[in-house]
């Protein structure tokens, strides 16, 4: 029987839980792994403006892949002609597409992989093979959803989260640079992690998120802060629930300046500048965006001290 008695442990979460009708897994890592096995992939063409998590899981899956250029509206800038097996993985930049336009790529590329890392609110098309991750929109360790009607004919352990919470519950009463390391060390083990079942322990607190007051929050933060920043921006970005992708001349430069007075904004792929040349669309992207947060945790008197910080950097 269950245990009854003792001390109290977290309460277990009842709200409506968004993509509870997915397949949910322990990382987006492994979302992609469980589509390579049950749809027997055996090549995917990838963007080349792209983290090296995706590769890392096709080079661990024995699947070979080739690579295909982005432009500066984040859409495939090149033709690319499927045999058979392979697979066209299509990423959601910055929640830049809606459903319509993916659809169109959809039909152009039948066999298609949806990423929706960057685009947690966004809806699946019916038919089409989609993965969202939960670590890059809540304070989770783990977890991803797919949709897929492929089977996986082969037993899936389910992943337990409680020894991975450190980094997350010590960030809420103290800083983030106390447990950056952490926090690192945590995105490197799913390197390494096998597929598995979401944990009851992430479940329960996606259980517990109120999704429509967080859509609500981000979406008002993007129009604030592109209100401000639409005349500095070399992108036209649309809205966005992710991050506000600045794209300026001294991209690189600015983010070192912010760091230095605790305003974290991230390379997001800092390989891309290895597998690009300069003025290549890919490389300036990776190099110039600043992907400026815009996240649930802030409203808009964060986001003007924000810019008012930014305008300082950039007249130094």
């Amino acid at each position: 029987m269950r245990e009854i008695g003792g001390y109290i442990e977290l309460d277990t979460y009842r709200l409506p839980m968004l993509h509870e009708g997915a397949i949910a897994l322990n990382c987006g890592r492994n979302a992609l792994a469980w589509l390579i096995r049950a749809r027997r992939i055996r090549r995917l063409w990838l963007p080349r403006f792209l983290c090296d998590s995706v590769p890392d899981v096709c080079a661990r899956e024995g699947v070979p892949v080739s690579r295909y250029r982005v432009g500066m509206d984040f859409l495939p800038a090149e033709d690319v002609h499927l045999g058979k097996d392979e697979w066209f993985y299509f990423v959601n930049f910055y929640s830049q597409f809606d459903n319509e336009t993916i659809a169109n790529w959809a039909q152009r590329y039948e066999r298609i992989i949806v990423d929706n890392a960057q685009s947690y609110f966004q809806p699946p098309l019916p038919g089409v093979d989609t993965l969202y991750t939960c670590r890059k929109y809540f304070g989770v360790a783990d977890g991803a959803f797919l949709y897929s009607d492929a089977e996986l004919d082969e037993p899936i352990p389910e992943d337990e989260s409680f020894d991975r919470m450190r980094f997350l519950l010590g960030r809420y009463e103290r800083g983030a640079n106390e447990f950056y390391a952490e926090s690192a060390a945590n995105n490197k083990r799913f390197a390494d992690e096998p597929v598995k079942r979401m944990s009851r322990l992430t479940r329960n607190l996606l259980h517990g998120i109120d999704y429509g007051a967080v859509e609500e929050r981000r979406r008002r933060n993007f129009d604030f802060l592109h209100e401000h920043l639409k005349e500095t921006n070399q992108l036209r970005p649309r809205p966005s629930t992710f991050m506000y992708p600045l794209m300026v001349p001294r991209g690189a430069e600015l983010r070192k300046k912010l760091q230095a007075v605790r305003i974290y904004v991230p390379t997001l792929w800092p390989n891309v500048l290895t597998i690009a040349q300069q003025g290549e669309d890919e490389y300036e992207m990776a190099s110039r965006i600043l992907p400026l947060p815009m996240d649930q945790r802030y409203d808009e008197a964060d986001l003007t001290e924000l810019l008012g910080v930014m305008e300082t950097c950039m007249r130094v």
